[in-house]
């Protein structure tokens, strides 16, 4: 089963967002996407294909805002 975005983060520049996730098993995540204005593909997702996973979405935030102070 895939995880479920809990909240959408996208920096300043429209450029790099960040999905807090919620994992089926309980667990929760974070997964990052860049995209380029002049590629018409739209976002892609950069990093590990399931990212790390944590016991609390706080947990799972604090280390998307350590990699992305924006969120």
């Amino acid at each position: 089963m895939k995880p479920r975005v809990l909240a959408s983060h996208e920096d300043p520049n429209g450029t790099t967002c960040v999905d807090i996730l919620a994992f089926p098993d309980g667990r929760f995540g974070y997964a990052m996407f860049r995209r380029d204005p002049e590629d018409g593909h739209g976002w892609r997702k950069t990093g590990a294909p399931e990212g790390p996973r944590f016991a609390t979405r706080a947990e799972a935030e604090q280390a998307a805002r350590d990699l992305a102070p924006w969120v």
